[in-house]
């Protein structure tokens, strides 16, 4: 079972470890939805509300019932999902707070897909804020806008400064240094969580977590 941050008779927020994907690949394997039957022993449900990438850590909202789902994803839909995140990235961006405004769209090619910044791309908007900085390194706080796929990972790397760990959109350098860090729907009544750092997060480089200004 995985920790538990909040729970109600509509939904639980799991905090998910970073490698396990929320459901299986085409070739099997563990995932979030394994602990399914130990969440709820309904006929129906439950159901991932949302997804976060496999090799990131943190809240993951699930709901109970098919109810609370649609009106779940009504709040992600309509942009008013209060999503925070935390990144450990190479460098620092220009200015210690800020927001990036820079629509994203999909590549693929013999060597796969990725996200890349294209004006005729869905528009995708994210607020930073500088927590530490120290030894070429920065701890990032970061407010996704929009929903878009990898869209954290993408605009890091479009203020030059891509996550540790990152093998798409940085140097791919240990595991990947990205937390879902907290979630807030506003919907009756209100749901809010929020997951500490995973242990390879809270080994950075210089100690910059003890150092952040959370």
């Amino acid at each position: 079972m995985l920790p538990i941050l909040f729970q109600n008779d509509q939904f639980v927020v799991v905090d998910k470890p970073a490698g396990l994907p929320v459901h299986p690949g085409p070739r099997g394997g563990p995932s979030v939805e394994d602990i399914f039957p130990q969440i709820s022993r309904r006929r129906t449900g439950p159901w991932l509300a949302h997804r976060i990438d496999a090799d990131t850590a943190g809240c993951l909202v699930i709901a109970l019932r098919r109810a609370a789902l649609i009106a779940a994803q009504a709040e992600f839909a309509a942009g008013r999902a209060e999503k925070t995140y935390w990144a450990v990235v190479h460098g620092r961006p220009a200015t210690d707070t800020g927001t990036i405004t820079a629509p994203l769209a999909k590549r693929t090619s013999r060597a796969g897909w990725r996200m890349v910044t294209d004006p005729a791309g869905q528009p995708a908007s994210t607020t930073w804020r500088l927590l530490a900085h120290r030894d070429g390194h920065s701890w990032l706080e970061l407010r996704p806008h929009t929903g878009r796929t990898h869209q954290v990972r993408v605009h890091c790397a479009a203020l030059g400064c891509p996550l540790l760990g990152d093998p798409i959109y940085g140097a791919g350098d240990g595991p990947l240094q990205l937390l879902a860090r907290a979630i807030t729907l506003k919907l009756d009544p209100p749901l809010t969580a929020i997951a500490d750092p995973p242990a390879h997060m809270r080994k950075m480089p210089a100690d910059l977590s003890g150092n952040a200004r959370m």
